[in-house]
């Protein structure tokens, strides 16, 4: 009995021993600078200028290669603010990444994991002043296809405050791995409830979108760096229960990228019923709706990336509106600390 005891034992410690071994500390380093000028005539409360840095640190404590604990700060400066840091959002999450699975657990960065969705679902500001997701999210992928689904924490209800909370569903899946066409959706609701305690007329809200797009991926294949173009369906989906039934305003959406060097132009298009999607861009409630950007990088070295984008807004009756950004991105990677034997 004392001779398995100590058996046990044994392989208990010697497997520690191993995990142990394989453990590491990391650092990691990025941030985003940003001046975005908006002439909005169609829409003069968002006619303003965003302008400001964001840096973002964390220590990661690796137990193995697939799992992974995280903590840091992602810290908002806007230009000319009183305070230096007026907004700090809390980085702490579990990670599980494997050959074809990642799940993160926590309060985690979206750059990179829900920044393909289309700006009408979820508008582009939420890089500025949202980083985080706060919740879970599941990737599944291969080299046919990939699949993402996702749970965001807004607002936890109190007595005052509403419970809020995002989930959605995105993909894309190619038939053949070298070939050009693929399928793509994006799919996001919002739940709004009220709080804690009631307010006379005030009701459970319902919002959201769906796309769905059919796309060819030429990149490499002409003269070019990149050529893709996309077109589709939307529909939104909105509801204030107890009042309406469930809308569902459709249209058709399309896109194309294009890039040579240091320039690129990228074009969107929508035409159908106009949508009122609470986190999408406020053009989607137009009837017709086009953007383009034209895009400089003039410099692109080691993981720093600069660009100017000049963007143009058409919609009915507003044929003048316009955008001018520049934006700078840094990410210094991972690097080891320490590693524990």
């Amino acid at each position: 009995m004392f001779r398995k005891l100590y058996l046990v034992v044994f392989l208990f410690v010697a497997t520690s021993a191993s995990a142990v071994a394989q453990q590491s500390l990391d650092i990691h380093f990025n941030g985003l600078g940003f001046l975005d000028n908006r002439e909005y005539k169609a829409f003069i409360p968002r006619s303003r200028t965003y302008s400001g840095t964001r840096i973002a640190i964390d220590l990661g404590l690796n137990l193995d290669s697939n799992n992974h604990f995280i903590v840091g700060a992602n810290a908002l400066h806007e230009f000319g603010a009183r305070q230096f840091y007026g907004k700090v959002d809390p980085v702490a999450y579990y990670s599980y990444t494997g050959k074809n699975w990642l799940f993160n657990a926590g309060m985690f960065p979206r750059e990179g994991l829900l920044s393909n969705y289309p700006r009408a679902i979820l508008n582009d500001t939420l890089r500025y002043f949202r980083p985080n997701v706060q919740g879970l999210l599941a990737r599944v992928s291969n080299e046919y296809f990939t699949e993402t689904g996702w749970i965001d924490w807004v607002s936890r209800q109190t007595q005052t405050d509403r419970e809020q909370f995002l989930f959605g569903l995105a993909g894309k899946y190619k038939p053949a791995v070298n070939g050009a066409f693929y399928v793509s959706h994006y799919f996001m609701l919002m739940h709004d409830a009220g709080a804690e305690i009631s307010v006379p007329n005030d009701h459970i809200n319902d919002n959201g979108a769906a796309q769905i797009r059919l796309g060819l991926d030429l990149s490499h294949k002409t003269m070019f760096d990149s050529l893709t173009v996309e077109a589709g369906g939307m529909m939104s989906l909105e509801r204030e229960r107890g009042i309406d039934g469930l809308r569902t305003p459709k249209g058709f959406v399309a896109s194309a990228y294009i890039s040579y060097k240091r320039f690129a132009l990228y074009d969107e298009f929508y035409a159908g019923q106009g949508s009122r999607i609470v986190y999408g861009d406020s053009y989607y409630s137009k009837s017709r709706y086009n953007r383009l950007d034209i895009i400089y990088t003039p410099f692109l070295f080691n993981r720093i990336k600069g660009q100017f984008i000049f963007s143009f807004h058409f919609s009915p009756g507003y044929n003048n509106d316009n955008q001018q950004a520049f934006r700078v991105t840094y990410d210094l990677g991972r690097k080891v600390l320490a590693r524990f034997k």
